[in-house]
């Protein structure tokens, strides 16, 4: 199935979808979208299949652009508008959304570092999503602060090889921002730089075969001996150890992933609201279905606490801090929220025909970002007592 969108409304910035004009915001195109993303989800979770068809009704609505600023030809979107149209997305589509907030921090983080910053050497990269609609990936979830893989120093450059685990979006990925470490008499290093996927020296590994969000395709990526220029290293930091690019990536990226999980719990309770009410209400009902919306309210909450980390503080440790204190009481509270969602539907839920029980799984993902439980409790620990936090991750 295809959604027809105009030139003039894929380029719109005013209008209303329920008045027939065009589409604004990318919330507004994301909720159109919600039912057709949604008839797929069950065969791609059934499967293991990527949701490539949902890919291309991201692109046909322009969202694949949505992040990068106006005047580099795409929508201007900021981080709350971004998290809405992800949150709205998981509705349709759990692994759809999870795996689209990928490429959407990746679009997020330059786009603040250009208006904010006036880094240039974000430009190109930016103009060529809102132009070509290139689909960006992470490999945050296997290098992070550690990093991965091995750079090896060669005439002009360095030769790339390493394993990149959880790739979120392979399949449709077009550039990879990852990174290598560089061993050298100094000390290790971590090289930043973008793996074109399309190159004869990277593979996509068919091997996502998870709990949930088993429609993402974050798949292994095998790069073998890749060159990558001296021109084309973005940054070198040291490995194992935080850098200012990390407090920048952290304090944008994790609100809009955590957006999805959010999406995912709001759809969970609505499901078991729908199920509750065919039959009579009793006391437990009532009990359970006070318990998830609390839980859910909290969760919201926690959310808005990560989004305006911005607003308090530069990215920074400090901002850090709070993003993932907010992101351990999202994953925490939308966690608990499908939990009772699971409890209140009674056995319909149990079954797959109410999709409930997929939604229990994917939301389990939320558990497995970083910064996980420990990190995040000694980094906050350690912020609270005034102690270096630089290795903590």
């Amino acid at each position: 199935m295809t959604i027809t969108i105009s030139p003039a409304e894929s380029q719109a910035t005013t209008g209303s979808a329920s008045t027939g004009t065009p589409i604004a915001t990318p919330a507004e195109r994301a909720a159109r979208l919600v039912p057709l993303l949604a008839e797929g989800a069950a065969a791609a979770d059934e499967t293991d299949s990527f949701v490539a068809g949902n890919y291309a009704l991201l692109k046909q609505a322009g969202l694949v652009e949505a992040g990068v600023p106006a005047e580099l030809g795409g929508q201007g979107a900021g981080l709350a508008e971004l998290s809405e149209m992800l949150r709205i997305l998981a509705r349709g589509c759990s692994s759809t959304a999870l795996a689209f907030s990928m490429h959407t921090h990746q679009v997020a983080v330059p786009a603040w570092r250009w208006r904010q910053q006036k880094l240039q050497a974000a430009e190109p990269l930016l103009r060529r999503v809102a132009a070509e609609r290139i689909i960006l990936l992470s490999s945050g979830g296997s290098d992070w602060i550690g990093g991965s893989g091995e750079a090896r120093r060669v005439e002009g450059g360095y030769r790339i090889s390493g394993r990149k685990a959880f790739s979120s979006g392979s399949p449709a990925g077009d550039l990879m921002m990852t990174g290598a470490v560089l061993h050298e008499p100094e000390g290790e290093s971590v090289l930043h730089f973008a793996v074109p996927m399309k190159a004869p020296e990277v593979r996509v590994l068919d091997n996502w075969r998870a709990l949930g969000m088993r429609g993402t395709g974050s798949n292994d990526v095998l790069i073998q001996d890749l060159f990558i220029a001296d021109a084309q290293v973005a940054l070198k930091r040291k490995a194992g150890e935080w850098h200012p690019l990390f407090h920048i990536i952290a304090t944008i990226a994790f609100p809009l992933i955590y957006a999805v999980y959010l999406g995912v719990a709001e759809h969970a309770r609505d499901v078991a609201v729908d199920l509750a009410r065919k039959r009579p209400p009793g006391e437990d009902a009532l009990q359970l279905a006070g318990r998830m919306d609390t839980a859910l309210q909290a969760a919201r909450l926690a959310h808005g606490w990560m989004l305006s980390a911005i607003e308090r503080h530069p990215p920074s440790a400090a901002s850090v801090n709070e993003v993932m204190i907010g992101r351990a009481l999202v994953a925490e509270n939308a966690i608990r929220a499908v939990e009772l969602a699971m409890e209140l539907a009674g056995g319909a839920g149990f079954c797959r025909a109410s999709g409930l029980e997929r939604l229990f799984r994917d939301i389990q993902g939320a558990r497995f970002h970083p910064l996980q439980a420990g990190p995040q409790s000694r980094y906050a620990g350690a912020m609270a007592l005034g102690l270096p936090v630089d290795r903590i991750f």
